[in-house]
């Protein structure tokens, strides 16, 4: 089951966005990646299998919502990723279609609970 899933990660720090694959490919999910928003619409246009994506919005212009909002239409679930001292950020993510917004520094467990749920997997 996840080892044919497809996440999106969009990060614009190179080392988050390494983390964060490796940990997702180490749980059997197939990631796809994306530092600016110009490989963030690539992915959204050419990829129909992406089934979920995870957006750390840190580093992004406002820019950032409008493919969020893309996300949405192309009815890709989305959780978007902030930093604690954000916190107003949560209301916006949900307003352009996030199916939810997690804090840095974020639990493991929680996130693979969070993905597994957002895409009706079996959690064990």
């Amino acid at each position: 089951m996840a080892d044919t899933v497809t996440i999106l990660a969009v990060d614009r720090n190179a080392r988050n966005l390494e983390l964060m694959q490796a940990f997702l490919e180490k749980n059997g999910y197939h990631v796809e990646i994306a530092s600016t928003l110009d490989a963030m619409d690539r992915a959204i246009l050419g990829r129909r299998t992406i089934r979920l994506a995870l957006i750390d919005i840190a580093g992004f212009d406002r820019g950032i919502w409008e493919r969020c909002e893309r996300m949405r239409d192309a009815q890709i679930p989305f959780l978007v990723i902030f930093p604690r001292q954000q916190a107003a950020i949560q209301e916006e993510s949900l307003e352009h279609g996030a199916q939810g917004a997690l804090t840095k520094p974020l639990a493991q467990k929680q996130l693979l609970g969070l993905i597994s749920g957002l895409l009706g997997e079996e959690t064990e």
